[in-house]
């Protein structure tokens, strides 16, 4: 096992109302160290020490615990590392399917079933080639000490695409045990997002075994996709589920500007390309129009985009000022944007960790505590509340 340093800060904690500003998109990068500098001291909200669990990760994606208490990390080339009382164990997951990672499409998401500790399914979202190009598969399979087993496929999202753009991708389960999970547009087609007979930009949901729900709502509509839930989305690469209130919610990462957060509902229509709050990357209008009849409105936006990333809500009791925020990875913002809402509606946001690296995902722990991985300066953090 490496010997890892852990690198302890105190970070800064004052709410700030309005827009974050920050370049757009995932393929934005800055030069930052490996070891960032310490944050900013005092607070009258609460003070939080950083500890940096790990440094070596490369395009870490999506993270989950087990009940006894491994914790699994993706890595978008096609491994899974697991971590145990907060360190890596040296040990990856092995019998792992065939991956292909190119530009942002590979190894994406893991989640555990909501009755894992009966059934033993994990579930694993990833690229593989299909013709001439991708596609993104949903498959689960279980866990035998660290090997995979009883591999299956349930969902391959279609037609297959070249390139490896706008991926996505999550997955969530509800509390009636659905799966969710997004799809962005493959970027070189738009379109994509509002036509019903593909499954690009757009929020699916599924049962635990890729069967299809009778009560999805374009299950009855000639020509469409019965496993859309939702369409219109550009690329949504984060996606979390809100027991208590029993909503949804995600981000997309809008072009040159308007990343969105939205409240996800059944059978709507987020309004890309129609509709959008940003411009192409070469200056040109995409649409004149920011809202529609018939289309949703985000929450709230960001312009300039922050690339909006993994997401978590926070529901414990070790973060009591930050009860019931939602907090969002932002890759090209390289820090966490902790949104606050009340009920449904965007309050105000503040930014966390500025410089941090490029943050893929945040997520709470069964124990409650904030974790959260980054590209470019390839950490592992954790949030402990101090005082």
């Amino acid at each position: 096992m490496k010997n890892l340093r852990k690198l302890p800060f105190i970070l800064t904690i004052a709410v700030g109302l309005g827009m974050v500003s920050c370049e757009e998109n995932s393929q934005t990068s800055k030069d930052i160290p490996a070891e960032p500098d310490p944050f900013a001291v005092s607070t009258e909200k609460m003070k939080i020490k950083v500890d940096t669990l790990y440094t070596e990760f490369d395009n870490p994606w999506g993270m989950t615990w087990l009940p006894d208490g491994r914790m699994l990390v993706t890595e978008r080339k096609g491994e899974i590392l697991i971590f145990k009382d907060d360190e890596f164990t040296g040990e990856k997951v092995s019998n792992m399917p065939t991956v292909k990672e190119v530009n942002q499409a590979g190894l994406l998401d893991v989640a555990l079933h909501p009755d894992y500790e009966n059934n033993g399914w994990l579930y694993l979202s990833y690229a593989r080639e299909e013709g001439e190009g991708e596609v993104l598969v949903i498959s689960r399979a279980k866990l035998d000490g660290n090997a995979l087993s009883n591999l299956e496929e349930i969902f391959v999202c279609g037609p297959e695409w070249k390139g490896g753009r706008h991926f996505g991708n999550r997955i969530i389960f509800d509390k009636e045990g659905y799966l969710y999970f997004s799809n962005g547009d493959k970027g070189s087609r738009p379109q994509n997002a509002q036509e019903l007979d593909n499954d690009h930009g757009k929020i699916h949901r599924i049962k635990d075994d890729g069967s299809i729900p009778e009560d999805n709502p374009f299950v009855d509509k000639q020509g469409a996709n019965p496993s859309i839930w939702t369409y219109g989305n550009r690329n949504p690469q984060g996606i979390i589920y809100d027991a208590d209130n029993d909503r949804i919610w995600s981000v997309e990462h809008g072009p040159k500007g308007g990343d969105e957060l939205n409240l996800i509902s059944k059978g709507e229509n987020y309004g890309w390309p129609k509709v959008t709050y940003g411009i192409d990357y070469d200056g040109s209008i995409i649409s004149e129009e920011t809202q529609k009849e018939g289309i949703k409105d985000p929450v709230t936006y960001w312009d300039p985009s922050i690339a909006t990333c993994g997401m978590t809500l926070v529901t414990s009791d070790r973060y009591p000022e930050w009860k019931g925020n939602i907090l969002v990875a932002a890759l090209a913002g390289q820090h966490i944007a902790r949104v606050e809402l009340d009920g449904t509606s965007y309050v105000g946001e503040e930014k966390l960790l500025k410089d941090i690296g490029r943050v893929r995902q945040v997520s709470q722990s069964p124990d409650g505590y904030i974790y959260a991985v980054t590209e470019a300066t390839g950490l592992m953090i954790k949030l402990i509340p101090q005082g």
